[in-house]
């Protein structure tokens, strides 16, 4: 018998419609499969279009095993050797996709536009005659006599004889966009372990009695992270107040490793410096001048040269200085008390801001009994995992996606 109709034989499922979906789809319909995509939503790669702000930060050239957080590095190691970005610019060009590099190494599509990412994706899978069937969540699997039965969770039908299973729901992260816990619950039905899930790339909830009356306010600066009082991570980047607390872009970079910590209810704090371009010395020099040069003026009046006229009156109050003091009243100790919260302003970390508004989850399936090599579990045979639905989560910068990519094209393999 002649091996691609052996293989037309073979049908496939893949439940979650998004990036690992999608790209184990194309994968294993050109591998001469049957395939059929199981989606919750209305459409598929709905995570893919809300990407890099629309743009779609697709992947990374600089791709490396420190660049994700997972308990066993040696498994997304191993991926990224089977998939590097050499392999994922061969996978766009089979679909028309250009890309643009840019000085960071970060990816995007040359169109600049995530929508275009998706049609082009959605648009190979039903080339190759990939069948798609929208709105159906599946919440229950099993395994009768070799054979794979799908049932949806909320009317019960029920699609069956499939002879591989792909699990590719992704996480409970922004669960609006596509995203289903219901992953984990297969894994669990199928014996294996789950590392519990946390928010990652999300803002963060601060302890504070003045961050919600700077709402709005917008500045580079940078951000120390502190877990237990021990200095851990410092980056540097746009910041933002905001009601709950604090987004940006410096925030999502830090806060996977705020968010673990939170977890395991460690003590998180962070240190905001507002003004890192200028030295301490230098700057306590600057203002103990412009006291002397504004005798008659308000010390707030003075901060508002250099810092948001929103901002001011709180650096003051955190300094137990009355913001309408005049500047010839202030002292040196006072002088050096505002330059120490200027550059080290301190808040209490109470929460991340939640799966809801989070790009990605930690934690997920524990890749222990995942083969790297073709993403079949080495406890049910036939059964493949990809995507964020497993216990690997990236940095911010294209590397979470390329995961999805990488995963999704080695489980499409199959065998």
């Amino acid at each position: 018998m002649d091996k691609n109709l052996s293989l037309l034989s073979k049908k496939v499922a893949i439940v979650g419609g998004g990036a690992a979906g999608l790209t184990a789809a194309i994968t294993a319909a050109k591998n001469s499969y049957e395939v059929v995509i199981f989606e919750k939503s209305d459409r598929v790669g709905k995570k893919i279009l809300a990407s890099g702000n629309g743009r779609c930060n697709i992947s990374n050239i600089s791709l490396h095993v420190s660049d994700y957080s997972t308990q066993n590095p040696n498994f997304v190691d191993e991926v990224l050797k089977h998939f590097s970005f050499k392999d994922f610019k061969k996978f766009c060009n089979s679909l028309g996709l250009f890309l643009e590099i840019k000085e960071d190494g970060r990816v995007y599509p040359l169109s600049n536009e995530a929508k275009s990412v998706q049609l082009l994706l959605e648009s190979a899978v039903l080339s190759l005659h990939v069948k798609i069937l929208y709105k159906k969540y599946i919440g229950k699997i099993e395994k009768q006599n070799s054979k794979f039965i799908l049932i949806c969770k909320d009317n019960k039908e029920i699609y069956g004889d499939f002879d591989m299973l792909v699990v590719t729901t992704g996480s409970e992260a922004a669960l609006q966009l596509g995203g289903s816990i219901e992953g984990y619950n297969i894994a669990r039905s199928f014996k294996h372990e789950i590392i519990s899930p946390y928010p990652s790339l999300v803002q963060l909830q601060l302890n504070s009695d003045f961050h919600s009356k700077m709402a709005g306010v917008k500045f580079n600066g940078e951000v120390t992270l502190y877990i237990d009082r021990e200095k851990r991570n410092s980056i540097s980047g746009d910041l933002l107040f905001t009601k709950y607390g604090i987004s940006g872009f410096a925030i999502l970079d830090i806060s996977q490793e705020a968010s673990l910590a939170l977890k395991y209810y460690q003590h998180v704090q962070l240190s905001l410096n507002l003004l890192p371009k200028f030295d301490t010395n230098h700057l306590i020099a600057e203002l103990t001048k412009l006291t002397c040069k504004l005798s008659n003026k308000s010390i707030q009046h003075l901060l508002i040269g250099l810092i948001s006229s929103k901002i001011a009156p709180y650096i003051l109050l955190t300094c137990k200085i009355n913001p309408s003091t005049l500047c010839t009243d202030i002292t040196t100790k006072d002088i050096k008390k505002i330059v120490y919260t200027l550059t080290q302003w301190r808040f209490d970390v109470s929460d991340t801001h939640g799966f809801k508004h989070a790009e990605v989850s930690g934690g997920g399936i524990s890749t222990e009994y995942i083969n790297p090599k073709n993403m079949q579990s080495k406890l049910v045979k036939n059964l493949y995992f990809a995507g964020e639905v497993l216990d690997v989560v990236g940095r911010r910068g294209g590397y979470n996606l390329h995961f999805a990519w990488a995963s999704g094209f080695i489980a499409g393999g199959l065998h």
